[in-house]
């Protein structure tokens, strides 16, 4: 029998393909987009931590997402600091959320405040999924916007409190194989996994729409 984290890699295959092949992460991997729609896409990544992170400590004695509410992780500060970079200091006074950034975050919120293990499920596919695949887009605006390497501008995907991303994402697995929940509420978990990652495609599309290359 596969363990709950396979299970739900493999049930979450398809939408995680449909976000990474979305064409404003094709173009923007592609060099062919400008640093305001990099800029443009953290402000959105703003949004969705701000829901995470901001529920986080209500969680910690949760039996459920407790576990996984580690200090470690943690992409606020950073994505502050980058924003600050990219913005520059007044960044907040112009931040602001696509209606689909907007039902991305109040999801997350939603789960925090009514269901812990959905929680999990939205921190499972934003955490590992931007500990992992996050890694290419930091090199490639270090390399097409000329950003310091692990400096100013990429440090939201600077992991810098996990020592170990290997032993951090095998750990984490574990964490999910003995999470406290039935074959119901697994159930219920992938589900929801399955709609994170169709809400951050439909945040990817909607950037997609701002910011289409000339014909």
């Amino acid at each position: 029998m596969d363990s709950f984290s396979s299970l739900i890699r493999t049930a979450s295959h398809e939408q995680h393909l449909a976000a990474e092949t979305t064409t404003f992460m094709s173009d923007l991997l592609g060099g062919r987009l400008g640093v305001d729609a990099y800029a443009r896409y953290t402000e959105q990544l703003w949004f969705v931590y701000e829901a995470l992170e901001g529920a986080a400590g209500r969680l910690t004695a949760d039996p459920v997402a407790g576990p996984f509410v580690r200090r470690e992780p943690l992409r606020l500060p950073a994505l502050e600091r980058d924003l600050a970079h990219l913005r520059g200091p007044g960044w907040r006074q112009g931040l602001s959320a696509l209606p689909e950034t907007r039902a991305y975050a109040n999801r997350v919120q939603e789960c925090a405040d009514g269901w812990p293990g959905g929680y999990v499920a939205h921190h499972y596919t934003r955490y590992l999924g931007d500990l992992s695949g996050g890694q290419i887009i930091r090199d490639k605006a270090e390399r097409t916007w000329g950003f310091a390497r692990k400096g100013d501008g990429v440090r939201f995907y600077v992991f810098e409190e996990v020592g170990n991303p290997a032993a951090f994402k095998r750990g984490y697995r574990e964490l999910l194989d003995g999470i406290r929940a039935d074959d119901l509420e697994k159930q219920r978990i992938v589900g929801e996994c399955k709609r994170a990652f169709a809400l951050n495609t439909a945040v990817l599309r909607a950037l997609g729409e701002e910011f289409p290359l000339s014909a």
